[in-house]
């Protein structure tokens, strides 16, 4: 029987997960009755978002010119910050689907998931999708793809997953196009980790592609990493419904069970081999994801602090690609640290802790990594303005500078450009996609892509434009922290990191805002934006007056003015000592950068 191993990539909502399926039905995985949309994608969160976030592997036996094929589908997600679940699932196949929008054309992702499979010597089949739309061009896109990547347009193959037209040519380009796995079944076992889930039931079950070698119910494992040892207890596939093996050799894809209780005894990327016979060397595994936006979660409502604890260790048993340590602040408690692949990724984050964990949270502003080089020489990491040392020790802060590539419509590139000088870029190029569409490629910070430039984009081109960027590294820069003091205490959870020549702008802005979410106190509420010494920028919340000379009618002015005096001398005692409540609302607001 041959083997192909596939994964289908495009740009978000291009119709991956749709073709997923209507893969199965051809293949006979699944009865008509049983096909729905995105039948892989298991999370309801998933579904209700219609996005794909977790890549899932599926398995099925087509006969195709009277010969059997076993078909690995590795389904993945299309968004810019799950590019990491797409990078390992690619290392498990030898060929891909490119989809593409018959309508919408070549988008950002499609560009950068291209270029990734093109890296990783993958052979790549380019699919046109949704030709049976009123506004497909297919002629057009395909027209796009040969300029933009290559691929000759008379080679693409055109379908509709959502009515099953073109399918048959798919499954036929599948298995005559796809090259088959090179591995050797005699060989020593290599099988590489892409992905591990974690079950309550059975502790953590790992996906594995095998490389060389065979695997048996029965046999000790050794993860070449670590060096530990465990007994396979079981062999399964998805076909999509699971189905028990005794064997899985060379070229396949399935998943195994070896009584591991943990995830952190798994690495993704990692070697499985046998103990008795174990091979020379482990395979090249993957970078390690770059968690590029961190922000602290507290518990809120009537959630505490180990509700949260319980919800952030049982999701990251499910999703190791982000990073948590406690962290207490003098506002809002004990929390945690987080660190995410990117807004999205942080997004889900949170609605799966508060949906899977049950627990309420409120998160700060979103920050980006900074590099502190310091006079001594030394150079460390920070991921809260808080932890930045004395302005004094700091030699130069350095930012994360990310490459930027938009494809825009021709008549918004003007606006696209006005936003992206505005956010302190350096235009990079321009290239040629079509009659009606570019791209433009520009060097930017993170920090100013990460708050609102993707609704910008999305208002500048009504809804056509879209981007895909990567970390290029660290860039020194005239960067400040700005302090921001309330009662002239100083509340870090509100302090952020910016450019010098935004400072001023940026505090008074967030001062503004955080006037309206502090109620009016009994006494005058200074609220302060500083950086080191220097006060930048003041908003004053007036007290709550309280006429105490109603009573006074006639008289003496005197006994007025005493009373006036009496109570301006509690409002300052009472300032002295009286505390400012702060509410959650007010941590949301540094969300909302506006310009």
């Amino acid at each position: 029987m041959q083997i192909r191993n596939f994964s289908i990539i495009a740009h978000i909502d291009h119709g991956k997960s749709t073709l997923a399926d209507r893969i199965l039905l051809a293949g006979g995985a699944i009865t008509q009755r049983e096909f729905r949309e995105q039948l892989l994608d298991d999370m309801d969160l998933e579904r209700e978002r219609g996005i794909t976030i977790k890549a899932s592997a599926v398995t099925l036996i087509h006969e195709h010119n009277g010969e059997k094929y076993m078909l690995n589908l590795i389904d993945t997600p299309g968004h810019v910050d799950f590019h990491y679940e797409v990078s390992r699932a690619m290392k498990a196949c030898e060929g891909a689907l490119l989809v593409v929008d018959a309508a919408q054309g070549v988008e950002a992702q499609t560009v950068a998931n291209a270029y990734a499979a093109i890296e990783q010597d993958l052979h790549i089949i380019p699919v046109l999708n949704k030709v049976d739309l009123p506004a497909a061009q297919p002629d057009r896109v395909a027209e796009e793809i040969e300029s933009v990547l290559g691929f000759d347009a008379m080679d693409c193959l055109r379908c509709s997953a959502k009515s099953g037209v073109g399918i048959p040519d798919v499954m036929a380009a599948i298995c005559d196009q796809l090259p088959g796995p090179k591995g050797d079944a005699n060989a020593p076992l290599q099988a590489l980790i892409f992905d591990s889930v974690y079950n309550d039931y059975r502790g953590v079950m790992v996906y594995v592609r095998v490389i060389n070698g065979k695997l048996k119910v029965g046999d000790k494992i050794r993860l070449m990493s670590s060096g530990r040892t465990y007994p396979v207890t079981g062999i399964y596939k998805n076909t999509p419904h699971e189905t028990a093996y005794e064997t899985i050799e060379a070229g396949e894809v399935g998943f195994i069970i070896a009584s591991m209780k943990s995830l952190g005894e798994v690495h993704i990327g990692d070697t499985v081999t046998l103990d008795l016979r174990p091979a020379a060397e482990p395979l090249p595994g993957y970078r390690e994801p770059q968690r590029v936006v961190f922000c602290d979660f507290y518990p809120t409502g009537g959630s505490d602090f180990e509700d949260l604890r319980k919800a952030i260790d049982r999701l990251h048993l499910n999703d190791a690609s982000f990073v948590y340590q406690p962290e207490s602040n003098e506002a809002l408690g004990f929390g945690f640290r987080c660190g995410f692949l990117g807004l999205l990724h942080m997004d889900i984050i949170q609605e799966r802790l508060e949906r899977e964990g049950g627990v309420e949270i409120v998160q700060t502003a979103p920050t980006v990594t900074y590099e502190v080089a310091t006079t001594d020489g030394t150079v460390k990491e920070i991921h809260n303005p808080a932890e930045l040392p004395d302005p004094t020790l700091i030699d130069e802060i350095r930012e994360p500078i990310v490459r930027l590539e938009i494809i825009t419509p021709n008549e918004s590139i003007g606006d696209l450009m006005q936003l992206c000088e505005t956010r302190r870029g350096t235009y990079k190029k321009q290239q040629f996609l079509s009659q009606t569409r570019q791209i433009l490629e520009y060097e930017l910070p993170l920090a100013e892509i990460i708050f609102d430039f993707y609704d910008k984009l999305k208002s500048i081109t009504r809804g056509y434009g879209t981007m895909d960027y990567e970390l290029l590294g660290y860039r020194a820069d005239n960067l400040v922290k700005v302090s921001i003091m309330v009662n002239s205490r100083p509340v870090d959870a509100l302090s952020f990191i910016v450019h010098r020549d935004k400072a001023e702008a940026r505090g008074r802005s967030l001062l503004v805002r955080l006037k309206k979410e502090i109620e009016r106190h009994q006494f005058e509420i200074p609220l302060q934006a500083a950086i080191g010494g220097k006060i930048i920028a003041r908003e004053t919340i007036k007290s709550m007056g309280k006429n105490v000379t109603a009573k006074c009618y006639g008289g003496d002015i005197t006994r007025k003015r005493k009373l006036l005096e009496k109570q301006k001398e509690g409002k300052k005692r009472m300032k002295r000592v009286g505390s400012v409540d702060i509410p959650q609302k007010a941590f949301m607001t540094v969300l909302e950068q506006g310009d």
